[in-house]
């Protein structure tokens, strides 16, 4: 064949793109048990960090499940279902009517006995999209620890959801106030609630990814309203 010929050319640029799109897609391939595995080993990390436990890469895994004694499926009912609750999509979830969620919830036992709810939640920022674990003590209300993260909010600013400075503000406050259900508010510093909810200090300059916190709790508590009433009743009685 005529290796200056219009046709010749043709053929090559097929075969090459053929060669290289079947080496990315072997590569792709390859590589994606590696790619699940370190993003879920990165999700039980933030899981741990809601309850103040830090999992070094190497053993994230046996730390896990070290903690996390049971997983269940939460309906809008307060029906909580033994099931796998780290497949559960949040994302998904926390987009449909409150009363067809299916929802995932982490029990943890801590060293001392004590047992935490961990619940993840999921919601929008200024940037994009912003998601985070609460955990919550035994009684069904206080907050015990929590855990934010975002893909990509402003340094400085609504980033600022990440840090200790944040997320530690969560700890002692309480879903039910004189026995009522309410979502703890984040509020501009020196703003006190309206309805008398609990309340943290939103981050100064980062308003937006602020308010899309308290969305994204209210959000998605409210999902777990019935549940969490059934475990505070029952630690009462």
């Amino acid at each position: 064949m005529n290796k200056q010929s219009n046709l010749y050319t043709i053929i090559y640029i097929v075969i090459l793109v053929a060669v290289v799109g079947a080496a990315l897609s072997i590569t792709a391939l390859s590589l994606k048990p590696l790619q699940t595995d370190n993003a879920n080993a990165d999700k039980m990390k933030q899981i741990l960090a809601s309850v103040h436990i830090v999992a070094e890469n190497s053993d994230v895994k046996s730390t896990f499940n070290q903690y996390i004694k049971e997983q269940y499926i939460i309906n809008p009912a307060g029906t909580a279902t033994p099931g796998n609750a780290f497949d559960i999509n949040v994302a998904q979830q926390v987009k449909l009517p409150i009363e067809k969620r299916q929802m995932p919830l982490y029990v943890c036992e801590l060293q001392n006995g004590e047992t935490k709810y961990i619940i993840p939640m999921y919601g929008g920022g200024l940037w994009g999209p912003i998601w985070g674990y609460v955990s919550i003590d035994a009684n069904g209300s206080t907050v015990y620890g929590a855990y934010f993260a975002h893909q990509g909010e402003t340094p400085g600013l609504g980033a600022e959801i990440e840090k200790p400075a944040f997320s530690t503000q969560f700890e002692g406050k309480n879903f039910f106030k004189d026995n009522r259900f309410q979502p703890i508010s984040v509020l501009k510093a020196g703003t006190k609630p309206y309805a008398g909810e609990d309340y943290v200090d939103a981050i100064s300059g980062g308003t937006i990814t602020s308010k899309g916190v308290e969305s994204m709790i209210n959000n998605t508590i409210t999902g777990y309203e019935k549940f969490l009433e059934s475990v505070k009743s029952t630690k009462q009685q």
